[in-house]
């Protein structure tokens, strides 16, 4: 049929529809409402409209199941058009059977005459089914390049590809929402005037939630963290478990759910210990003054050089780092990889308990805090100083 073809095909359409004459209507219109004298009890028609919709979600549900098989066998695009035809089919259908139940296919019909529909709108229909089918194809196909193309790189996550869908989504749908205002002539002067002063009243009355939602598309472009990410934020420190448009979801070694607004989040200093696949951890240990240094760092190298929760390379150093009020101290330094508190602990206990046993075995002693308290002997002068009275004769 050519374009010619279909547009007189929809203008004669529009045109029998809305005055009602073309024998076809009424024959459709008489077959519908004839479901009604089938199924005459309210509890059948009940019973029939769920069915109807329960029909329409489980033919959705097998339209998503074996559409990687159309694809398979048909390509992407014709794929994508009798999956959009077979559901437009079924939804036609399962309206045609809930009207028909309630006997409503007068009422409907009437109301479709009364639509503004004339011989000269076929143009507009035909460019309107068309915008629509395209906005879906591209829609899809947005979704196909992010899912095959961008999943390759690690440039994009996979909730920042979700977030980039959902953007081109509300953008590919808003742009086909215009044109085809457009098309029918409808002014949109005063809706963008209108859409303009609605936008400040509810800025004005939304400043932090817009604030949120920008931070939360910055965070999510920037990824100064990712979900799974071990990080400290202000004085909470946990795993990024959500990052939504508004807030940021953070999971505490204490098993506690802290939720952070995402203007919030981004205008505090972020410490990601996950950045890099790995993390440094240190134990302190203080050894006696009296013992000889240069053993005590050498004798905790080496029980910590073995063991299995701490990486080898970088390699583990033992540092001297201060003298305390009552031990020298030193720094045990090592890294653990795929950070996360489970692991940290599991190091933190195996270095502890090594450097303890290597020490109670080499004689080094890890002594208790201690004070020392001395007296001074006075001189004879601050004796005889003592001595002499006041000048009152009494005792200072």
């Amino acid at each position: 049929m050519t374009e010619s073809g279909v547009r007189s095909g929809l203008a004669d359409a529009a045109v029998s529809l809305q005055s009602g004459g073309g024998s076809w209507v009424s024959d459709l219109v008489g077959a519908v409402n004839g479901l009604s004298d089938v199924v005459e009890s309210p509890v059948l028609r009940v019973v029939a409209t769920v069915a109807a919709v329960a029909f329409l979600g489980a033919i959705g549900y097998v339209t998503n199941r074996v559409q990687g098989n159309l694809r398979d066998r048909f390509g992407n695009t014709i794929a994508d058009l009798l999956t959009l035809l077979f559901i437009g089919v079924t939804v036609f259908v399962s309206a045609a059977v809930v009207v028909g139940v309630w006997s409503s296919a007068d009422e409907v019909a009437t109301a479709m005459q009364n639509l503004p529909v004339s011989a000269g709108d076929s143009d507009k229909i035909l460019v309107t089914v068309v915008l629509v089918l395209v906005t879906h194809i591209l829609s899809r196909l947005v979704k196909r390049v992010l899912e095959d193309y961008l999943a390759t790189t690690e440039a994009f996550s996979d909730h920042q590809r979700r977030l980039t869908y959902r953007v081109s989504q509300v953008f590919l749908w808003t742009g086909a929402t215009i044109v085809t205002l457009g098309v029918w002539n409808v002014e949109l002067t005063g809706l963008l005037v209108g859409a303009g002063f609605a936008g400040i009243v509810v800025g004005m009355a939304a400043r932090q939630t817009l604030g949120a939602v920008i931070a939360g598309f910055v965070l999510m472009f920037s990824r100064p963290f990712e979900i799974g990410d071990w990080i400290k934020v202000a004085d909470v420190e946990g795993i990024v478990t959500d990052i939504s448009i508004f807030n940021t979801h953070i999971q505490t070694f204490d098993g506690e759910y802290v939720m952070f607004p995402n203007d919030v989040v981004s205008g505090q200093q972020i410490t990601n210990r996950s950045r890099k696949g790995r993390l440094r951890l240190e134990v302190e240990v203080g050894v006696d003054y009296d013992t000889d240094v240069d053993a005590a760092v050498e004798t905790a190298a080496e029980a910590i050089e073995d063991l299995d929760t701490i990486l080898t390379v970088p390699t583990p150093q033992v540092v001297v780092k201060r003298f305390g009020d009552s031990a020298v101290v030193l720094g045990v330094r090592f890294w653990i990889d795929n950070p996360s508190a489970r692991r940290k602990w599991r190091a933190h206990t195996a270095v502890v308990t090594a450097v303890k046993e290597a020490f109670d075995e080499a004689g080094v002693e890890i002594p208790f805090p201690q004070r020392t308290l001395g007296t001074r002997e006075e001189t004879p002068d601050e004796v005889a100083q003592a001595a002499e009275p006041t000048p009152d004769g009494g005792e200072e």
